[in-house]
């Protein structure tokens, strides 16, 4: 088996080779989740104080939908809103997520990275360094937002193979 990244040769050449870390960032989520039952998606740890697979899986989509509107320069539509629901509850948590099937989870969350391809192919190398609002005030260039998509999942499914292995140990 040999390991690369494959760029959309459609994309410019630094554009394409940060999207093609985010999709293989992608797949791998995906075969982390495969084989996993609803359950394991809804278990929240031993103390039922740690996010689920399902809010996981949710809150990426949520945060990479957020991206592919920075990078349209445009706000979140309110029916994507409706469909993918708040960053954050009220308490400023991660929305709880029960009983929804992986296959949904999953097809929304692809439904997300086709739109993001979609972004990444209007853009040039040059648009990477356009700063675009952030958090907290703060802004981004569009360069590390499409970097942080990735690594942002890869911190996210650490935590998901913690949570699957500890409870295929119970």
């Amino acid at each position: 088996m040999r390991f690369d990244l494959h760029p959309d040769e459609r994309m410019a050449p630094t554009v394409g080779l940060l999207h093609a870390a985010v999709k293989d960032t992608y797949q791998r989520l995906k075969r982390l989740v495969e084989d996993m039952n609803q359950e394991e998606i809804d278990d929240r740890g031993p103390f039922g104080d740690q996010n689920s697979t399902g809010q996981l899986l949710r809150h990426l989509a949520v945060v990479d939908l957020h991206w592919v509107y920075r990078i349209k320069g445009e706000p979140v539509p309110a029916h994507l809103k409706d469909v993918y629901g708040p960053m954050k509850d009220d308490q400023g948590r991660l929305p709880l997520v029960s009983g929804i099937a992986l296959e949904e989870l999953l097809s929304r969350y692809d439904r997300v990275q086709e739109m993001f391809r979609e972004a990444c192919l209007g853009l040039s190398d040059a648009d990477l360094a356009r700063k675009v609002p952030y958090e907290n005030g703060a802004d981004a260039t569009l360069r590390w937002g499409i970097w942080h998509i990735a690594d942002h999942s890869r911190y996210h499914q650490a935590q998901i193979a913690w949570l699957k292995k500890r409870k295929r140990q119970d």
